[in-house]
């Protein structure tokens, strides 16, 4: 018998050896028979013949029968066919492994059309994920933008279950990788950030990348949901998961059998999920007393196949993405790894001003507008006011003569005004080209959209009054709205919800513009008492610091049901009192004297410039105060962030100045307290107005180096009075870079009495290294310096050598964990021979090897006064630690030299026994 004979004999047998677990493994079908057709194999009778055939095992065998009969070629172009569609014949992958099938050169030349409705239903996903994605429709569907052209990457932060930073990731698809994983058992990919930082369009980008087989991933089915969908389900709508799963992405076409639905609950990893915006569930989840879903065809409320799907109780093994806003917790059991997003670095923010701007001339008058306002560039590092910014931007210099962004002192306040005025100005006549441009005039642009405004408004109060952040053409009708307001851009309808089209569900672009709006509402309103203006201001007071929205039994509260309250975590009230106090500030008197009566307008300033004054001195008196070594200390809690930003919109300097007196602490806390860039004009707003030299401790915030420059005026301002003999900065993990160690080094120089820098876990390299270190080198004050987990490298070494040299004050300093290697170690060990204050000096986790060793021992004979010498994490071998061994006969002074994770095995550390002052655990 010939070899080819063999081969072909071959293809029988394994369909006759194997024909059991073919039988038993193989599912789908339709493909099968959609191809033997197609290629000739077989008739449509033969088709016919399985088709009536009753059960799934039985047909699978009149197929076997029929292939064998058509001989060799049609046994394996079967085979070929379970080879080449993979995704829906995934079960018997494993095996055509073990037999080594290898389609031959004849087999190959045949078409296999890909008619699985798994495969299919995949790429109808993708599809329409495809279309509903491409262009950015996140805050607004006017002037749409293809989702490419503008999408800008942010500062994504990978933090631990203790939210101690784990690094950043650099691409989307490390998102969905096991870098920064905490808890491999858990499964939620859990994405924090504050209001407008850019939650919703990395999802769309996410699913966009997806959608073109772009992202890197395995998952064959994405299902993207807005969080906020499960509280409008009707209560009495009953649903089980493929009901979920299908009517609101899309359904599965020609799977009669519930083929799809069957492999996704075979092969959940397959599945990828995305839940946008967490913290907009209304309901109290905590209170739903109905049992778990575990069956995937029970029907059940929307929120608890929510849970279940959160908790792992279905679907478990898929991956699944949820966002929220900062102040949402979960217990870290059912998280998988936490990112959170931090706005655009300098760079990101270059990018997508060169994105948003294509014409030259605005790009630079943008730039120029921004650079000269540091507060403005801290707002713009979120993306959302970044985007109102740069659209105003445009937009007004189309209708205006001239046009800039604003001053310094531009608020949040300011911003959301700018937004409004483009859209109200769209009730004016676009100028014609041949005509001369308009002069901007904003309290007429309001005046005459007053009508609109105020209807806009009341509904985004009422939606607010009532929890709710969707809106119904009866209750826009209600407040007066017609569909020519709808042109305006306040609201978009929701197509999430509604398959007509004519949607008859609406929402605001942003739930922030909502809150903007609702304060706008209580500033207009003639109708009630003046005091209500307070009402979310008492609501606020008797929310606690932080809320932890429950899953199911993953996530628990320590709240009685009747304190819980839509939108108790939470934001929206917050967002709405800081714009009623920036509505009502005296900036803004003018504008707001024209749409409401004057009278009333002061008394409501009154009203709200009283009642801040009263609740910030509560506030300040409340603040729990310690003493440590820098004197006595206040941990502020986030809520007094709150305050400072109310205040700061204002404008007020009265009341700056109550609330600086206020703080009778020499040190204040503020880390992790969410601080972000735009914050740090608030915080300076205050605190310029101290009558004492103030300690700051702000680590783990997000301050950047915007933040840095805002808070400069305090620090200059802290030179003149001299009544406290140590001060700080505290700006560890903060996301400084050069640009912002340059200006931390003109602070140490300008505070003559700055005592303490701690500016580790930044972006600073040498050349920020270099302006820390001359800085230092001047100052004499200065005792505490940290900068562990910067880049100056050698570079950077060499300037702090110089600092070192002589240096009277400084005695602990960290260079831990900045690329420092032999080179750099070296002038760092001859600069320190001539100084005889510093005392601690931890330089972990570089690269010095034993050809810095002799200089080290040098420096060690020299005893001058260091007593803790950590170098862990190095790569020094037994040969180069034997010079320090040496050394220390000479020395008195040094109590320890740890050696920790360097070059040296267990045998070798037991020859430095004798030298206790050796340390290797």
């Amino acid at each position: 018998m010939g070899q080819a004979e063999e081969v072909m004999v071959s293809y029988l047998n394994l369909l006759t050896c194997h024909r059991e677990l073919l039988v038993s493994t193989l599912r789908s079908i339709q493909c099968v028979l959609d191809n033997l057709l197609g290629s000739g194999f077989f008739c449509q009778e033969d088709v016919e013949i399985v088709q009536r055939t009753a059960t799934k095992p039985d047909q699978v065998r009149k197929i076997l029968e029929l292939v064998q009969c058509k001989g060799e070629e049609a046994c394996e172009y079967f085979l070929f066919i379970l080879y080449e569609i993979r995704d829906a014949y995934i079960d018997l992958q494993p095996w055509l492994l073990e037999i080594n099938y290898k389609p031959s050169r004849e087999i190959r030349e045949m078409k296999v059309v890909n008619t699985d409705p798994i495969s299919r239903y995949s790429e109808k996903l993708r599809h329409e994920m495809s279309r509903d994605t491409c262009f950015i429709m996140s805050y607004g569907q006017q002037d749409e933008t293809r989702l490419e052209e503008l999408y800008t990457d942010t500062v994504m932060e990978m933090i631990n279950d203790c939210n101690e930073s784990l690094g950043f990731l650099e691409s989307l698809d490390q998102l969905l990788g096991d870098d920064g994983v905490f808890n491999p058992q858990g499964e939620i990919i859990y994405v924090v950030g504050d209001a407008g930082v850019g939650k919703s369009i990395l999802l769309q980008k996410l699913q966009n990348l997806w959608s073109k087989k772009e992202l890197q991933t395995d998952a064959s089915f994405f299902f993207k949901f807005r969080c906020r969908m499960f509280s409008i389900f009707r209560e009495a709508e009953q649903m089980s998961l493929r009901d979920l799963l299908f009517k609101y992405n899309c359904y599965p076409d020609h799977d009669p059998e519930n083929e799809v639905f069957d492999y996704i609950l075979r092969f959940p990893e397959k599945v990828l999920f995305t839940f946008d915006g967490y913290d907009e569930i209304q309901e109290d989840l905590d209170l739903i007393n109905v049992p778990e879903v575990v069956s995937p065809e029970d029907k059940a409320d929307a929120l608890q196949l929510l849970l279940s799907l959160l908790s792992g109780k279905l679907l478990k093994g898929s991956k699944k993405v949820l966002t929220t806003r900062t102040g949402i917790e979960m217990q870290s059991r059912v998280i998988r790894k936490k990112v959170v997003l931090r706005g655009f670095s300098p760079d990101h923010l270059k990018t997508y001003i060169k994105l948003h701007f294509r014409e030259q001339e605005h790009r630079e008058l943008v730039s120029v507008q921004l650079d000269a306002s540091p507060h403005l560039c801290g707002l713009c590092s979120t993306p959302l006011f970044s985007w109102i910014v740069f659209k105003s931007f445009r937009h007004l210099h189309t209708m205006h003569d001239v046009f800039h962004l604003s001053e310094n002192s531009i608020t949040l306040t300011d911003i959301f005004l700018l937004l409004s005025e483009v859209f109200l100005s769209r009730l004016a006549a676009a100028p014609s080209p041949l005509l001369k441009k308009s002069t901007r005039c904003i309290s007429e642009t309001f005046r005459v959209g007053l009508r609109p405004l105020a209807a806009f408004a009341k509904l985004a109060l009422q939606g607010l009054e009532r929890g709710s952040f969707l809106c119904s053409r009866e209750q826009l009708a209600e407040c007066g709205l017609t569909e020519d307001d709808m042109a305006l851009g306040f609201l978009r309808p929701v197509h999430d919800f509604d398959a007509s089209e004519a949607p008859a569900t609406f929402e605001f672009i942003h739930i922030t513009l909502q809150s903007f709006l609702a304060a706008f509402a209580l500033v207009l309103d003639e109708q009630t008492s003046a005091s209500s203006i307070l009402k979310f201001f008492a609501e606020c007071s008797r929310r606690r610091e932080t809320f932890c929205l429950p899953l199911a039994s993953c996530i628990g509260s320590s709240m009685k049901p009747s304190e819980k309250k839509p939108f108790s975590t939470n934001e929206q009230l917050q967002f709405t009192n800081l714009f009623l106090c920036g509505l009502l500030s005296k900036t803004q008197a003018a504008l707001m004297g024209t749409l409401l009566s004057p009278v009333l307008l002061k008394r409501k300033r009154a009203l709200l410039k009283a009642y801040l004054s009263t609740s910030v001195k509560v506030h300040l008196e409340g603040l729990p105060h310690y003493n440590g070594e820098e004197g006595q200390k206040v941990h502020v809690l986030p809520n007094f962030l709150w305050i400072l930003r109310c205040i700061f919109e204002t404008g007020s300097k009265d009341i700056a100045k109550m609330t600086a007196k206020g703080i009778t602490a020499n040190f204040i806390k503020l880390g992790y307290c969410n601080v972000f860039s735009g914050d740090c004009t608030a915080i300076n707003f205050v605190l310029q107005h101290r009558q004492k030299l103030l300690g700051l401790d702000m680590d783990n915030n997000n301050i950047s180096d915007y933040g840095v420059k805002q808070l400069q005026p305090s620090f200059s301002k802290m030179t003149a009075v001299k009544r406290v003999s140590a001060s700080g900065h505290l700006l560890y993990n903060n996301n400084i870079t050069d640009a912002g160690a340059k200006l931390v080094a003109q602070m140490i120089e300008e505070c003559p009495q700055l005592a303490i820098v701690k500016i580790g876990k930044n972006k600073i390299t040498s050349v920020g290294g270099r302006y820390l270190a001359n800085a230092i080198k001047k100052s004499t004050s200065i005792f505490d310096v940290g900068m562990w987990g910067n880049s100056i490298g050698d570079e950077g070494a060499e300037a702090f050598a110089e600092a070192l040299r002589n240096h009277r004050s400084l005695t602990n300093l960290s260079l831990s964990a900045n690329g420092i290697t032999s080179e750099g170690g070296k002038h760092l060990a001859e600069a320190l021979k001539e100084n005889s204050v510093l005392r601690i000096f931890w330089l972990v986790q570089n690269e010095m090897m034993d050809d810095a060793a002799p200089h080290w021992a040098q420096l060690v004979q020299a005893d001058t006064g260091l007593t803790h010498l950590w170098l862990i994490n190095n790569r020094f071998t037994a040969a180069g630690i034997q010079h320090f061994a040496d050394a220390l006969a000479s020395n008195t002074k040094l109590k320890e030299i740890c050696f920790k994770g360097n070059l040296l095995t267990e045998e070798e550390q037991k020859l430095f026994e004798s030298e206790k002052r050796l340390l290797f655990h």
